[in-house]
């Protein structure tokens, strides 16, 4: 056991060092002391390190919340998400103070007869009148993560309901709140933002055009950028949906009753003011690094290479990890933070061959007394009855990345995941560490030179450019 776990160590390392080549070599590292003309990169207060960016005051950061979720939410990003950023405000349905800093309803946005009419209004009404007190206790929506685990998806929940009504009004009142900005970032209260990345990001665009930019997804034949990855507008971009907002209000109240989620209504008026979305995709993340498959490709594009932005479904704890990692890696590296960074050291070191009380998601395959005692596979027949008979059928099928174990019951997974902590019960996880680091080595060298997926320059000069460094 102790040579195995000595290779292990030896193929991680191996696979850490060929990581770190890739950084400097295969892809181009942009360095943030280029982000400004004649000024560092980062300044030092408090040993925090900020981005020292000429355009950072020119955004509006936009954290949307609720009354039944933000006490418990949004502390956290106060002294992480939003320390470095200079301009933010936090729309919820309810006003209030936290930590010294104001919680705005922005629900007053929506028509009173809307408001006196819908049902999911009476949860708003009831916070109004009585404020917290006298509500029945409401789950609150967090995340499968490696802290916990809770259901994200509670669409009757009636803080979920009211939420959907928060996007269009929250438009005006961002852009009310600060009318000269650039960019408006709209995140939510379980949202990792990379703010040094971010201004990285949106410097590649030309923020005099219109610009929606997020993760795409569909509702119907409504492509939205998903509010829980974050999403961007430019100034453009936001007087436009304001302004024909303001002429129909009815109408787009009327598409947001009928559609379950409010960042589908806001992907509406902007379809309807031709200002289409650009996907995001890698850089803005649904999942959380606890959850997220590294191997993961979506639009003829990859995760592992590419600078990340947001992460989605994060508990409080992982924003803390999260803010600290990212801390802690601008203090070493002058390079941008990529997904590769964030599994190789913060995920990576995380996983064993056996970790107790820890639920990796194994969910491909199950195996279980019931269904599987008298299959014809051996290793199949007996897999429920032990971790170590779930390890050996893991091991045996070539394809297997890692396993679970739970009373009587066997998971095996061909897919990576960290998974999270189950100290109530009693699982057992472990991950084929050989193959996990084949894998990830498997990512690296898919890399090439590109770091952001934004809109092609015009210049037949950057063009020809990119054509000669293909060829270096």
């Amino acid at each position: 056991m102790l040579h195995r776990a000595f290779l292990y160590r030896l193929v991680f390392c191996a696979v850490f060092s060929v990581s770190v080549v890739n950084i400097f070599t295969k892809a181009t590292s942009s360095s943030f002391h280029q982000q400004a003309a004649n000024a560092p990169a980062y300044h030092h207060d408090s040993d925090v390190f900020c981005p020292r960016s000429e355009l950072a005051d020119d955004v509006l950061v936009v954290l949307r919340t609720g009354a039944t979720e933000s006490l418990e939410k949004v502390p956290v990003h106060f002294r992480t998400t939003l320390r470095c950023i200079p301009n933010f405000v936090v729309y919820s349905d309810m006003d209030e103070e936290i930590n010294g800093h104001a919680v705005h309803d922005v629900l007053n946005g929506v028509s009173e007869a809307t408001r006196a009419e819908n049902q999911d209004f009476k949860l708003y009404n009831h916070l109004q009148e009585h404020g917290r007190g006298g509500l029945k206790q409401q789950q609150v929506i967090t995340s499968l993560s490696g802290s916990s685990k809770g259901d994200y998806l509670q669409t009757g929940n009636a803080a979920w309901q009211l939420d959907k009504w928060k996007f269009l009004p929250m438009i005006d009142r961002a852009l009310g709140e600060k009318p000269d900005a650039k960019w408006y970032v709209f995140i939510e209260a379980d949202t990792f933002l990379g703010w040094n990345n971010l201004l990285e990001f949106l410097a590649k665009f030309d923020s005099n055009k219109p610009y929606y930019i997020g993760k795409h997804l569909y509702i119907n034949d409504v492509e939205f950028g998903y509010g829980g990855a974050g999403f961007v507008l430019s100034n453009p971009a936001i007087r436009k949906v304001s302004e024909h907002r303001s002429e129909r209000i009815s109408e787009y109240e009327e598409f947001t009753k009928t559609h379950w989620v409010g960042d589908c209504a806001l992907g509406k008026v902007l379809e309807d003011v031709k200002v289409p979305l650009l996907r995001a995709f890698p850089h803005f993340q649904g999942d959380s690094p606890a959850t997220l498959d590294p191997a993961i490709s979506k639009i003829d594009r990859n995760l592992w290479c590419y600078p990340t932005i947001t992460y989605h479904h994060v508990s409080p704890a992982e924003i803390e990890e999260l803010w600290e990692f990212e801390q802690d890696w601008h203090k070493r590296h002058d390079i941008l933070l990529r997904h590769r960074d964030v599994f190789m050291e913060l995920v990576r070191p995380k996983i064993d061959v056996s970790v107790p009380d820890w639920d990796n998601m194994s969910t491909d395959k199950e195996y279980n007394a019931h269904d599987h005692s008298t299959a014809e596979n051996l290793l199949e027949r007996n897999a429920w009855k032990s971790f170590e008979h779930c390890r050996a059928l893991c091991d045996d099928q070539n394809d297997c990345l890692q396993f679970s174990f739970d009373a009587g019951s066997c998971g095996i997974s061909n897919t990576f995941s960290l998974g999270y902590a189950n100290p109530q019960g009693r699982m057992r996880s472990g991950w084929m560490l050989d193959r996990v680091d084949d894998l990830f080595k498997t990512l690296e060298d898919r890399c090439g030179i590109t770091d952001w997926f934004v809109p092609p320059r015009s210049s037949s000069n950057v063009e020809l450019k990119m054509r000669r460094m293909r060829k270096v």
